[in-house]
């Protein structure tokens, strides 16, 4: 329990902090925006590259992954569905309100919720590996397509090889897949500038919400809503039942299983959209609304599970 607690406030603290050099102005009116560039462009694929290195590439086959996928895949479906006989929103828009509700913060509140509640971060690797393998290039390849108008094979099959963050996965899962042995001083930069990419993450969403009234009428608030109720409610609901149900789970593996379900929308996903200039109210709307739904969703998994 305390290690939930202690994730989120390390992580509201920086949002904070964010918010309050987006208040002052500090680095101009675009630093917010160029902070998340700079993370998607540099710091994260340093970041995912030093730690898919260094990953188990056999939880990969482990019955986590499939809980997950099977989960998350349910919830952005459902939100396609609800989207299509209610407000019918752009394919860009659209894909982003999916990941809000399926895509999960596996990195900096999964990873300290693995430590400090389940008591091993490799159980996080498998919902990293998906995520970043899977999820990231079908839903940047939309994302590509929708911006450039154009549909091409090509363009779907090159777009891995095109995106600095998958480029750096695909790497990671090579080396340590092939147990290719590196010298430190190899790892060594991409461990440090990989440290920046989520505090710079962090800051930026602070600095998106100053000046800003998140929830306001007339921005979505019933598409928030809903993708952070698939999120924070679905999800680990349909992880607990399949893990339990089709894989047979049970004690500490279910409450894995069941608490990595419920971590909240990912960072990840406003940077998508401020990227991809589509759909940034609502990404940055639902990661605040989950993020705090999350807090005492895992306090009720852990009460039950554990």
């Amino acid at each position: 329990m305390t290690g939930v607690l202690t994730g989120f406030t390390i992580i509201g603290v920086v949002i904070a902090v964010g918010f309050v050099a987006g208040r002052l102005q500090i680095g101009g009116a675009t630093a917010g925006r160029s902070i998340q560039h700079l993370s998607f462009f540099i710091a994260s694929p340093a970041l995912l590259f030093h730690v898919l290195a260094h990953a188990d590439v056999g939880v990969v086959f482990s019955a986590f992954i499939w809980v997950a996928l099977i989960s998350a895949v349910a919830m952005a479906g459902l939100f396609v569905v609800i989207n299509l006989f209610t407000w019918r929103m752009r394919v860009g828009e659209t894909t982003i309100g999916a990941l809000a509700s399926g895509y999960v913060n596996a990195n900096n509140i999964g990873l300290p919720v693995a430590v400090y509640v389940l008591g091993d971060a490799q159980y996080v690797a498998p919902l990293l590996l998906l995520q970043l393998i899977v999820f990231a290039p079908l839903s940047l390849a939309i994302l590509d397509l929708t911006r450039t108008g154009k549909v091409s094979v090509k363009a779907i099959v090159t777009q891995p090889f095109r995106n600095p963050m998958i480029i750096a996965s695909l790497a990671g899962v090579v080396i340590a897949a092939t147990g290719i042995q590196l010298p430190d001083a190899v790892y060594a930069p991409f461990e440090l500038i990989g440290g920046a990419a989520v505090p710079m993450m962090l800051l930026a969403f602070g600095m998106s919400l100053s000046g800003q009234r998140p929830l306001r009428a007339g921005t979505g608030r019933a598409r928030v809503f809903v993708a952070s109720s698939l999120k924070s409610v679905g999800m680990p609901l349909v992880a607990f039942v399949v893990a339990r149900v089709i894989f047979g789970l049970d004690g500490h593996a279910l409450f894995a299983a069941t608490a990595l379900a419920a971590l909240p929308t990912a960072q990840n996903i406003f940077t998508y959209a401020t990227r991809y200039d589509t759909g940034e109210v609502m990404a940055r709307d639902a990661i605040l609304v989950s993020t705090v739904a999350a807090i005492p969703v895992l306090i009720v998994i852990s009460a039950l599970l554990a």
